[in-house]
């Protein structure tokens, strides 16, 4: 709805169209979810509303999703938690994603066409040499330095792509980004049902609160301009008490701070269009092709929503097609991701499949496996017959088979990258579970060192 106030039509468009996209080739980790958004008619008129969810319904050529539908909020389950001075609301369809898999299981995908995935490693220095680009690059973990020389550098650094056009690669660019902080909190689940709501602030923001991990709820986001560090960025008080306020105006079950479990917070590098209003700078993307003189090329990618990478990658790849003659067409529309090829994009039956081949499993650690890992499951479980077959059990659901299963293929190094980053173990562990993980984790590391 916001973006189309912003008339962004076409990033609109686009972003609708890749959710169906996304939606068959990874359904492990994308799956549909209704949204209930109460009408407070002191906010956006309903009649603005409605208009937006129709747009929001055609755009992009909707297939998997249902309709957009009015609910009497008096009458209707979902508006069961809400307070009674709503009296109408709307219901529409959109999707999930796990983020942070989103992003493991692209760059398994790379690797596996024949990438090289280089993790904790930056690139220091890169100058143009001999019709090449020459990239230095260092290890965090050793301090091994390294070059390497490639014909073309595609800069996708996000929050630092001027940092490493400037100070990396030692040009010059118009274009800047803006970092916007946007900031979470996690509580338990105060709703019954699986749907997730989206409210509107006086201020014109969306909040959504969505289920989370089952028994919990995630509550953002924030949108603020940041100046500091991307590395640096926490949730504050002040952005945790502004979510508490909006949720609190609309839900009967009222948050306090005692209630927070997890706050984060992440940095949007949106492309710095000079708009006054955060909320307002466009979510599109934005290339610059640096390749004059016949030099080898510098494409920066500045802004950009994770609903439209796949999209954008396609984009970047046209940009820089003329300096590779020999450069295949797209195909990613009809691929699937690592765990994604699952028969009709049917997680439902796929899950159920699952069970029946693993029927000594619990349910949930089914479930667990299929949403994290989808047909790579068969993998992680290999030839265990039992739970004892999966190793030690560090708390509910998660076992050292899984735990090594990350260590080996995606990339993990410490306690923090399996907890919070590839699973999210981490919320449902106590402190002496955790604790207990972090020393298997350090211990192992010395043995494979």
């Amino acid at each position: 709805l916001r973006y189309l106030e912003y008339y962004e039509f076409r990033l609109v468009r686009e972003a609708l169209i890749e959710r169906e996209v996304l939606l068959e080739s990874a359904p492990h980790i994308i799956w549909p979810m209704r949204f209930v958004l109460p009408h407070s008619p002191d906010d956006r008129p309903a009649w603005l509303v409605r208009l937006g969810l129709f747009l929001y319904d055609h755009l992009g050529g909707r297939k998997r999703l249902p309709a957009t539908r009015t609910l009497n909020l008096r009458t209707a389950p979902e508006g069961a938690p809400i307070k009674d001075v709503f009296k109408r609301g709307f219901e529409y369809s959109d999707c999930w994603v796990d983020d942070a898999r989103l992003v493991i299981i692209n760059a398994l995908d790379a690797a596996e066409r024949g990438a090289k995935i280089l993790a904790r490693t930056a690139c220091t220095a890169a100058r143009r040499e001999n019709g090449l680009w020459s990239v230095e690059m260092r290890d965090s973990r050793t301090g091994v330095r390294t070059t390497v020389r490639a014909r073309a550098l595609i800069n996708a650094a996000g929050p630092w792509v001027n940092d490493i056009i400037n100070r990396v690669a030692g040009q010059n660019s118009k274009r800047n980004v803006r970092l916007v902080k946007g900031s979470h909190i996690v509580v338990p689940k105060f709703w019954e049902g699986r749907q997730a709501y989206l409210v509107q602030n006086s201020d014109k923001r969306v909040i959504f609160i969505n289920p989370y991990q089952n028994d919990l709820a995630l509550i953002g986001t924030t949108d603020i301009p940041y100046e500091g560090r991307p590395e640096d960025v926490t949730a504050d008080a002040s952005e945790v008490d502004y979510l508490i306020k909006i949720v609190n105006r609309y839900f009967k079950r009222e948050l306090a701070r005692d209630d927070v479990i997890y706050s984060f917070s992440g940095v949007r590098p949106l492309y710095d269009d000079n708009a006054d209003n955060p909320s307002a700078v466009t979510r599109d993307y934005i290339f610059e092709l640096d390749a004059s003189a016949g030099q080898a090329p510098l494409l920066s990618v500045f802004g950009g929503k994770i609903t439209t990478f796949r999209k954008l990658a396609e984009h970047a790849l046209d940009r820089i097609a003329p300096f590779f003659p020999k450069m295949g067409k797209p195909w990613t529309s009809k691929g699937y991701l690592p765990g994604g090829d699952i028969a009709n994009a049917d997680f439902e039956q796929f899950l159920g499949d699952l069970g029946r081949e693993f029927p000594w499993m619990p349910a949930s650690l089914v479930k667990h496996y299929g949403r994290l890992y989808g047909t790579r499951t068969r993998v992680l479980v290999g030839a265990a017959r039992s739970l004892t077959d999966l190793g030690r059990c560090f708390g509910k659901d998660f076992f050292e088979r899984e735990a090594n299963y990350l260590f080996e293929h995606e990339w993990a190094l410490t306690a923090a990258d399996i907890l919070e980053r590839r699973t999210k173990h981490g919320l449902h562990l106590s402190a002496a579970e955790r604790a207990a993980f972090e020393d298997w984790c350090a211990s192992r590391l010395v043995k494979a060192s």
